[in-house]
C-alpha cells in the first residue's frame, strides 16, 4: 500500500484519478518554455503528463475525497483529444484501502472543471448514469455551482451536465458561502482565481497541517505566484491569493499538497517557493 501522509489522527492518500497530457504552455501561461521545460520536462510534441490524483482524507470513522478525477463517462473522441493514457477507476482505488464508494462520507470539489468533477457521477455496467459517491456530502462553493448552472462562453467548455446529473436535486449537495468548518478536521474558503468560486481545503491533524490549493497550486512548479496557467478565468486574482496565502501557510509549516504533480503529491515551501519535506506516493501511476 502507498505510504498515508500522517498528520495526527488524519492521513491523506492518493488515488489514480484517470491521467491525461495537455500542452505544456498551457499548464505555466506567460512563463517562457526555457523556464518552465527545466522543471517539467515536454516531449517532442510539447505535451506534458498531468495526473488527476484526488486525495483521499481519513480520520477514524471517516472518509472524505477532495476533486475526483475524469470519470470513466468520457468518450474514446474526447480520450483522445485530451491524450488520456490512464484511464479512471476510483472503485478499484478505494479498494485498495479496504473502502468502497458508499464508504464515503464527504466529497470536496475544489473547482467544478470536467478533470476534477469528472468522477462525481459514473457508468455503471449498463452504461446508467449513478453518482459515484452515493452517501456523500458533496461541498461546493455557492458561486461556483451558479456558474456549473449558467456557465460563461468560457466555462462551458469545462463544466459538463454530465457530471452532476442526479446531484442537483438530491439532498447530498452542500453549498459553502465563503468559507465553513465541515468538522473539527476540515475547513474550506473561497479563492477565486483559477474560477470564480474556487475553493481551498485546510486538513487538521492532532500533530501536523496540510493545506489543498486545488488548482491555484497544482503542482509544485508553480509555487511562484507569477506561475499560473493558461485556464485560470481570473489571472490577477490567482496571483494575489498565492501571494498572500502562501506566506500564510508557509509561516504556519503547512504541508501543500497536489493534484496534478507528476513528481511529488506534498511538501512544505520554504521562504523562496522551493520544495522541501517532500511526500512522494511511489505505487502512483504517473
Amino acid at each position: 500500500m502507498d505510504s498515508s501522509l500522517d498528520l495526527g489522527t488524519v492521513t491523506i492518500d492518493w488515488l489514480c484519478g484517470g491521467n491525461f497530457r495537455l500542452d505544456g504552455g498551457t499548464m505555466y501561461g506567460a512563463v517562457p518554455k526555457v523556464l518552465w521545460q527545466k522543471k517539467c520536462p515536454a516531449d517532442a510534441n510539447n505535451y506534458v503528463k498531468i495526473p488527476n490524483a484526488p486525495l483521499l482524507v481519513r480520520t477514524p470513522g471517516f472518509s472524505c475525497i477532495i476533486d475526483s478525477g475524469l470519470g470513466n463517462k468520457l468518450t474514446p473522441k474526447q480520450k483522445d483529444i485530451f491524450l488520456v493514457y490512464q484511464d479512471w477507476d476510483i472503485p478499484a482505488e478505494l479498494a485498495r484501502f479496504g473502502l468502497q464508494c458508499s464508504d464515503i462520507d464527504m466529497v470536496i470539489l475544489t473547482h467544478c472543471d470536467f478533470d476534477h468533477a469528472g468522477g462525481i457521477v459514473m457508468h455503471d455496467d449498463q452504461y446508467r448514469s449513478q453518482l459515484t459517491f452515493p452517501n456523500a456530502r458533496h461541498i461546493i462553493q455557492q458561486k461556483e455551482w451558479e456558474d456549473v448552472l449558467k456557465p460563461n462562453i468560457r466555462s462551458v467548455h469545462a463544466y459538463w451536465p454530465e457530471n452532476f446529473s442526479g446531484l442537483a436535486h438530491s439532498h447530498l449537495l452542500h453549498l459553502v458561502n465563503e468559507e465553513e468548518q465541515l468538522n473539527p478536521h476540515i475547513r474550506v474558503s473561497r479563492t477565486g482565481g483559477h474560477t470564480r468560486g474556487h475553493q481551498l481545503v485546510e486538513i487538521i491533524g492532532s500533530e501536523q497541517r496540510a493545506v489543498h490549493f486545488g488548482d491555484l497550486l497544482p503542482s509544485h512548479t508553480h509555487s511562484n505566484p507569477l506561475w499560473i496557467s493558461s485556464y485560470d478565468n481570473f489571472p490577477l486574482d490567482s496571483v494575489e491569493q498565492k501571494e498572500r496565502l502562501f506566506k500564510h501557510y508557509r509561516e504556519q509549516n503547512y504541508f501543500f499538497t497536489f493534484y496534478h504533480d507528476s513528481l511529488m503529491q506534498a511538501c512544505r515551501l520554504d521562504e523562496n517557493g522551493k520544495a522541501i519535506d517532500v511526500h512522494t506516493c511511489k505505487k502512483l501511476r504517473v
